[in-house]
C-alpha cells in the first residue's frame, strides 16, 4: 500500500515533465509552418502543401493506432451526473482560480501573437521582408519547443525539492510579461533575441496544467486539463480578434498596419497578464488539495 502510494507521487511529480515532452513534440508542428512552409511555396503552392500535411496527419494516425499499446481503463462506471458533478466541483474550486486566470491571459496572449500577429509585427514594426520574418518566426518555434521541454525538466526536477510547478510557472510568465513589454513599447534592437525569449517564456504558462491536475484527484486529472484548455482558447480567439480590432482602429499605411495599434494592442494585452499575476501574488489562506468526490464524479 505505502510502495503505490509513493509510486503514485512520484507519478504526479512527472506530470510536468511528461506535459513538457508531448508538448515540445506539438512545436515541431509550429516549427515545421515557418521557414520550412516558405521554402515549400517556392516548388508548389498552398494546395501542396495542404496535400502532404494531410498524408503526414494519415500516416501519423496510422502508426498510433498500429504501435501504441491499448490499456483497457480501470473503472468505467462513471455516469453522465457523476462526470458533471466532478466538473463543477473544479469551476468551483478556489485552486483552480487561483492558477487558472494568470494562465488563461497568458497563454491567450501567447496563442494569439504567435500564432497569427507575430508576422505582420515584424512586417510593420520590425521592418523584416516576408524571408526574413519567417526565419525569425522559425526561432521562435524553436525556442517554444525547447522552453516546453526545458521548463517540463525543471519543474520535474523543482519538484524533488518541494518547489510547486506553479510557482516556476508564475516565474517563467512575470519574465514573459517583460519581454512582451519591450514588443509593446515597439524597439527593434536585438529583434531576433528579443523574440526567441518571447519564444522561450511565452511556454510557461502551460507548467499550469501539470500544477492544477496536482492539485486535484487523479480520477479528475482529465477534467481538470479540458476546463482549462476550453478557457485557454476561448481566451485566445477572444485575443486574436481583440488585438485585431484594436489595430485596426488606426488607419492602414503604406506598409501594413500603423505601429501605434501595435503599441495599444500588445499594452492591452500586457496589462491583462500584469493583472493575472497580481491575483496569483495575492495573499490567501494556505488549502490543501480537493477532496475527492462521492461517486469518483
Amino acid at each position: 500500500m505505502l510502495d503505490g502510494g509513493v509510486s503514485g507521487l512520484r507519478a504526479r511529480e512527472k506530470l510536468p515533465l511528461v506535459n513538457g515532452i508531448q508538448l515540445a513534440a506539438g512545436g515541431l508542428g509550429a516549427l515545421a509552418a515557418t521557414a520550412p512552409v516558405e521554402a515549400a511555396l517556392h516548388v508548389t503552392d498552398w494546395r501542396g502543401v495542404f496535400q502532404g500535411l494531410a498524408g503526414v496527419t494519415v500516416l501519423a494516425a496510422a502508426l498510433i493506432g498500429t504501435l501504441v499499446p491499448r490499456r483497457q481503463p480501470a473503472d468505467r462506471g462513471v455516469d453522465l451526473r457523476a462526470q458533471l458533478r466532478g466538473l463543477g466541483g473544479i469551476f468551483g474550486s478556489r485552486a483552480f482560480w487561483r492558477i487558472a486566470p494568470i494562465a488563461i491571459v497568458s497563454q491567450a496572449t501567447y496563442l494569439a501573437v504567435q500564432g497569427l500577429w507575430a508576422g505582420p509585427w515584424l512586417r510593420d514594426v520590425g521592418g523584416l521582408e516576408r524571408g526574413e520574418a519567417s526565419v525569425v518566426l522559425l526561432l521562435v518555434a524553436a525556442a517554444m519547443t525547447a522552453g516546453y521541454l526545458l521548463l517540463g525538466v525543471a519543474a520535474e526536477r523543482l519538484g524533488r525539492r518541494g518547489v510547486p510547478a506553479d510557482v516556476l510557472s508564475a516565474a517563467g510568465m512575470a519574465v514573459y510579461a517583460g519581454v512582451q513589454a519591450i514588443l509593446a513599447a515597439g524597439w527593434t534592437g536585438a529583434l531576433s533575441a528579443v523574440w526567441i525569449l518571447y519564444g522561450f517564456f511565452g511556454t510557461s504558462g502551460v507548467v499550469c496544467y501539470a500544477a492544477l491536475t496536482q492539485a486535484f484527484p487523479a480520477h479528475l486529472a482529465g477534467r481538470v486539463n479540458t476546463a482549462l484548455n476550453l478557457l485557454v482558447f476561448v481566451a485566445a480567439f477572444a485575443a486574436q480578434w481583440g488585438l485585431g480590432a484594436i489595430i485596426g482602429l488606426w488607419p492602414p499605411v503604406r506598409t501594413g498596419y500603423d505601429q501605434a495599434g501595435y503599441r495599444v494592442g500588445f499594452g492591452v494585452l500586457l496589462v491583462l497578464q500584469i493583472a493575472g499575476l497580481v491575483w496569483y501574488l495575492l495573499p490567501r489562506p494556505v488549502a490543501g488539495r480537493m477532496a475527492p468526490l462521492r461517486g469518483r464524479g
